[in-house]
């Protein structure tokens, strides 16, 4: 899955260039957006599939693929990879929540291929519904609605607002994804205070910082001047990681900086030391909704929205089929217990000397990740600016 891992942080760190100019918090699922457009690839031919295959950084991946090895290699290798995905994010597990679900809708007496349908079912397994968008597009758009709050544990509410969707909608593509996890070791509650929390060199906020002592991987980047830290999750399947730059508006220069191969680099286990560290985390609630369609222009996926150019001959013999939107909305929630998230898509490294134990102190703008361990796939990313 290591080529699959790379494809992710590529894409993640791209979507992340188009969203970062906002000053605000940032937060989103970059496997969730994936999976949807995975699904999207699925029926897709021609231009539009290629131009698919381009933003989801495949294209690249395989060519690295074919040069390893000639036994993986064509279309199937994706969605055989987002398959392989899907199995290991729905195992059931006693240490954390954290499930995926994926969802089409299609309009009624708009003929599928049958092809398409046991595919996005055998790959994706995605529930395939028909719906009476033409009649009913306000009831279809509660239906759907209601069931991404179900499965996400009714952090994602109306992810189509009102009138959204009309007689015009032919397909409805949709992923979720909810996580629940406890740290491996929980912050104590008693030691949360109020401290400064600077988004700038002049103006601060107060926040409720947990803090606690302990042992954690820990990396500090000379050239980028930046610690990063990674807090597991009980199980240690999942960790957060935490990228924080040393200067109070330090970010930008870490962003400049940040490509998928150095990111994949720093958060290696073999290239963290286990130290210990003073960690002050602020507790944060983001909630966070995309409309992706300009992004994905802007990263080369064009002929998908274009009823001229988009070509779905994969998903129904039917022509005229073009997405009309691309809804991203996310949710996440971090406090002494652990996390809870939703969303509906050669490294210089040295130690620094003393004192014995570091302090880690999250109280200026940082960027987080949370990662499955296993696969290095990225669930979530984000920018805290002001928590």
């Amino acid at each position: 899955m290591h080529l699959f891992a790379e494809a992710t942080t590529k894409f993640t760190l791209e979507l992340y260039r188009q969203l970062r100019e906002s000053d605000g918090n940032i937060f989103y699922s970059p496997i969730s957006i994936m999976t949807a457009l995975g699904m999207l690839q699925l029926g897709a031919k021609g231009n539009t599939e290629q131009q698919i295959e381009k933003v989801l950084q495949f294209n690249e991946t395989r060519k690295k693929t074919t040069e390893k090895s000639a036994e993986s290699h064509g279309k199937e290798n994706v969605h055989e990879q987002f398959q392989k995905l899907m199995t290991q994010l729905n195992k059931s597990n006693d240490a954390y929540d954290l499930k995926a679900a994926n969802s089409i809708y299609g309009a009624k007496d708009f003929p599928f291929l049958q092809t398409f349908l046991e595919d996005i079912k055998k790959y994706y397994q995605a529930n395939v519904e028909s719906l009476d968008f033409i009649h009913a597009a306000e009831e279809s758009r509660k239906k759907i609605n209601s069931w991404v709050e179900s499965q996400t544990n009714g952090k994602i509410k109306d992810l189509f607002p009102s009138k959204s969707l009309n007689s015009s909608t032919r397909l409805v593509l949709v992923n979720a994804v909810y996580f629940k996890g406890q740290w491996n070791h929980k912050f104590d509650e008693k030691e949360t205070t109020e401290e400064k929390f600077w988004l700038n060199k002049n103006t601060s906020k107060p926040v409720q910082m947990m803090k606690q002592r302990n042992k954690f991987n820990f990396i500090f980047l000379e050239n980028v001047q930046t610690k990063i830290v990674e807090i597991p999750y009980k199980g240690k399947e999942l960790s957060m990681f935490v990228l924080l730059p040393v200067e109070i508006e330090g970010l930008k220069k870490l962003e400049e900086q940040l490509t998928a191969d150095k990111l994949l680099e720093w958060t290696r286990p073999e290239n963290m030391h286990m130290v210990e560290l003073y960690l002050s985390l602020p507790r944060f609630k983001v909630e966070e909704k995309y409309e992706l369609l300009a992004p994905l222009k802007h990263m080369g996926m064009v002929d998908a929205f274009d009823p001229q150019k988009a070509n779905f001959s994969g998903t129904s013999s039917t022509q005229g089929l073009v997405v009309s939107k691309l809804i991203h909305k996310s949710f996440v929630e971090v406090n002494e217990e652990g996390t809870e998230a939703a969303a509906a898509t050669g490294v210089e490294s040295r130690l620094l000397s003393a004192p014995v134990f570091q302090y880690f102190s999250c109280n200026h703008p940082f960027l987080f990740i949370v990662k499955q361990n296993k696969t290095n796939s990225i669930l979530f990313f984000g920018k805290m600016s002001s928590p």
